[in-house]
């Protein structure tokens, strides 16, 4: 009887692999789940509010009215009655002038003025007798036109040298250089001994600027000009400033000047707008942030900007929902103000919105508020800050 053969490794390992798969078909594996983490976000909650409708702009502080003193006449500087820097009011004697030129020439002015009243008079005298003559013919009639001739023609001379005198004295009077306005004195130009020519183009004695009431000049994109002139007609047009150096602020200013055309090389259009000034804190040339308030939008929905996000659908925000999960929404944007954004439809009041961390999140994710340092967001720190409009 002959001997089995012994298998082949081949056939062994067949056999193997068999007994392998027969036992792997006893039990099936579970499918393995994973669990996405939660994202890191910072969140806000959407507020209702009062947001003013402001037009921000840089502007420069200007004298509302400034004079450069000059002389109306030739003349010697003879005294000067104010000091460099004075505050000055309206008819205050600025300078006074050498009078003795223009004081000569008056009374040559009035002494003609005597001579051309006697001349007159003694014509109209000399006429009055001639008419009696000429009633009863005893003068030719060439005679008495030369006599009528002659008394109007003093009449005329007469109301020369009357002028003559008026103008005489104008000009005597303009030896004492009078403040035209009140106003700070800037600085002295001329001095005691100085020639001085009349309306000099060259050269001022001083120069005045009103500096209470005092304006700022600031110019606006032409977009903002109809917003701007219907504030101003219905009278709630509000102008608050900053000054860029020391921070003064005032918010008292009423908008009083709207120009009559917008720049076409730049598409801006200059406003001016009067403060009070009492304590001449605002000083012209200074450089201020102006703002414009134009009206108001009452009841607002007001987010952080930052939780805005621009996708081509248009402006979509992330909404946190009671599970901690986000639901991305697609919102208008009514307008933005400073570091919020108004939100005319999408989100409501008390609703939590993302503001930082949008990249890695998607529709249903969830989330977790974070702070800046990375600890867990408490509930009262999601609350966004006051805004001071």
């Amino acid at each position: 009887m002959s001997k089995p053969n012994p298998p082949t490794p081949t056939a062994a390992l067949a056999a193997a692999l068999a007994l392998f798969a027969l036992a792997g078909c006893g039990r099936t594996e579970a499918p393995k789940v994973t669990v996405q983490p939660a994202v890191p976000v910072q969140i806000a909650v959407a507020t209702r509010e009062d947001v003013p409708r402001r037009i921000e702009s840089i502007g420069a502080v200007q004298a509302l009215r400034t004079v450069a003193i000059k002389s109306q006449v030739d003349g010697i500087v003879a005294e000067v009655r104010f000091r460099e820097g004075d505050d000055v009011k309206a008819g205050d004697l600025l300078v006074v002038l050498d009078r003795r030129p223009l004081e000569n020439s008056l009374r040559i002015a009035r002494a003609d003025l005597v001579n051309a009243r006697a001349e007159a008079s003694k014509a109209d005298a000399d006429l009055e007798r001639y008419k009696r003559l000429d009633q009863q013919d005893a003068i030719s009639k060439e005679q008495f036109a030369q006599l009528v001739t002659k008394a109007e023609t003093t009449k005329a001379f007469l109301q020369a040298k009357e002028a003559a005198v008026a103008n005489a004295e104008l000009l005597f009077g303009y030896t004492e250089i009078r403040a035209p306005i009140s106003g700070r004195a800037g600085q002295r130009l001329l001095h005691e001994g100085a020639l001085v020519k009349a309306n000099d183009n060259a050269y001022s004695l001083v120069t005045i600027n009103q500096l209470a009431p005092v304006a700022v000049a600031y110019s606006v994109p032409e977009s903002s000009l109809d917003d701007i002139r219907r504030a101003l007609a219905e009278q709630r047009a509000r102008v608050s400033v900053v000054d860029r150096a020391s921070g003064l602020a005032r918010e008292d200013g009423k908008l009083a000047f709207i120009d009559n055309a917008v720049d076409a090389t730049t598409g801006m259009i200059t406003l001016k707008a009067e403060f009070p000034n009492a304590d001449k804190a605002l000083w012209p040339g200074r450089f201020v942030n102006v703002t414009t308030q134009v009206g108001l939008d009452v009841a607002a929905t007001v987010v952080p900007s930052t939780a805005v996000q621009t996708s081509q659908n248009g402006s979509t925000i992330y909404v946190v929902k009671a599970d901690q999960t986000v639901d991305l929404r697609t919102v208008k944007v009514a307008r933005t103000s400073g570091d919020f954004s108004l939100i005319a439809d999408g989100v409501k009041p008390g609703e939590t919105v993302v503001t930082d961390g949008q990249l890695r999140l998607l529709p249903g994710s969830k989330i977790e508020a974070k702070t800046l340092a990375g600890g867990v967001a408490a509930a009262d720190a999601t609350q966004p800050s006051k805004k001071s409009e």
